[in-house]
């Protein structure tokens, strides 16, 4: 089973991808660690995404779904995946699909974790992130020390009010139509309610998809 996770930044849709990977026993894919693996263990795709980052330029699509069609079709991952932060617009959508369907797959679920505009600020304002291994931690002020790694904890500058609003704002552009994509391709979308327990958000996730 393959299921496309999303839901704006403060959603808590990266904690999810994991709880739901450990329940399931299917690997989480993110976009940002499956890139940096990539271009840690110096795979073609990985050096070629490296040349364009060395460049200071954004990596085209069609080398992150490369990569991404290699994290797919690797041995852990055969029987399915959660995928995180895979799908942002309409095109990384379309070609995410192009991909599954060359590997005989296609997305079974789409669970898109709705939280309150009001809720999402005043989490990813009260956000501090480990600027070692990028850990985020609630309630936990800048310089505090990260239990993951030891790393020191940072307030990133687009976690401040102001910057959160407009990062909703790009979301709501560019990331909310792909739901109505999904819909019309006939894939099943549940909308998660994204507010309590992370225990009560897995519970709800995992009812949706019949687990």
């Amino acid at each position: 089973m393959d299921i496309v996770l999303l839901g704006p930044p403060g959603a808590g849709k990266g904690t999810q991808a994991q709880r739901l990977s450990a329940k399931l026993g299917i690997p989480q894919i993110a976009t940002g660690d499956v890139l940096r693996a990539a271009v840690r263990d110096g795979t073609p795709r990985g050096l070629e995404a490296k040349a364009y980052m060395d460049r200071g330029d954004l990596v085209p699509d069609e080398v992150i779904l490369a990569i991404m069609k290699e994290a797919l079709a690797s041995d852990g991952a055969r029987k399915g995946s959660i995928l995180d932060g895979v799908v942002r617009t309409l095109p990384q959508a379309e070609g995410l699909a192009r991909v599954l369907k060359e590997l005989g797959r296609k997305v079974d679920a789409v669970l898109f974790f709705n939280v309150a505009e009001g809720e999402l600020v005043k989490r990813l304002g009260g956000r501090t992130v480990c600027e070692k291994c990028q850990t985020p931690y609630t309630g936990k002020e800048a310089g505090s020390v990260c239990e993951k790694c030891g790393g020191t904890l940072v307030r990133r500058k687009d976690d401040e009010p102001e910057a959160i609003r407009n990062r909703l704002a790009v979301y709501g552009k560019q990331t909310a139509p792909v739901l109505d994509w999904y819909r019309k391709a006939g894939v099943n979308v549940r909308t998660i309610d994204a507010v309590g327990s992370q225990d009560a958000v897995t519970a709800r996730a995992l009812e949706a998809i019949g687990k």
